[in-house]
């Protein structure tokens, strides 16, 4: 059964996302998106840029997957938020 997000885990979940590494996460597999080295997630960008993130026992998909989370899960956030937002007005 379906239990929406209390605040608290909201406040939760923006926490855990703050203390990663900066964004945009980038997924890069051997084979698919260069030919040499490992597969890894590349964490920001210019001078932004942090550590790579390798993984072990992911499958591409689930790489794939963690890197998105990175820019997905704000996204999902400010939506959640602008929903309620809405909700309130009525």
């Amino acid at each position: 059964m379906h239990r929406p997000l209390t605040e608290e885990e909201i406040n939760l979940i923006t926490k855990r996302l703050e203390a990663t590494q900066p964004g945009p996460w980038r997924s890069f597999v051997e084979g698919r998106d260069h030919t040499s080295g490992s597969s890894f997630i590349m964490t920001g960008e210019g001078i932004n840029r942090g550590e790579d993130i390798e993984l072990t026992g992911a499958t591409v998909a689930d790489q794939d997957f963690i890197a998105a989370a990175r820019q997905d899960i704000p996204r999902l956030l400010d939506e959640i938020k602008d929903l309620r937002r809405l909700l309130e007005k009525k």
